[in-house]
């Protein structure tokens, strides 16, 4: 009966061990992940959500919105919203972002999805041309 104890101690020991690596390693798992470009009109996440704000006639308090603290998203023709982070490697990019606050934009980024949010973490991010078609 000693023996048999042992054996499944020793099972356990080691499926704990094991799941323990995996936990740890799904955390760390961004750095595997490859950037990749999304386009849209960046948002202030307040103001989206909360009244749909967006386009030309939004522009002012999105950046004013942004300047105060407020998190910014990229809003997709697709209607998709993905919520910006900062890449702890490289603030600037993130904080470049935020001059943008209300045109259309191209960011480049690893994206991650977490509880259904999408997530960018901003490597860089550009002004699209005036001419690209705007979010409706």
């Amino acid at each position: 009966m000693k023996r048999v104890a042992m054996v499944f101690a020793a099972m356990a020991s080691l499926a704990c061990f094991s799941i323990g690596f995996a936990v740890a390693d799904a955390g760390h798992s961004h750095a595997s992940v490859k950037p990749s470009v999304t386009v849209g009109e960046l948002v202030d996440m307040g103001c989206y959500v909360a009244h749909n704000a967006k386009g030309e006639k939004h522009t002012d308090c999105a950046a004013k919105c942004i300047a105060g603290g407020m998190p910014m998203g990229v809003l997709t023709a697709k209607g998709q919203i993905y919520l910006l982070t900062m890449d702890h490697a490289n603030p600037d990019a993130y904080n470049k972002a935020k001059e943008l606050a209300g045109k259309m934009v191209k960011v480049n980024g690893p994206v991650h999805v977490r509880s259904g949010m999408k997530t960018i973490d901003v490597l860089s991010a550009e002004a699209m041309p005036p001419t690209t078609a705007s979010v409706k």
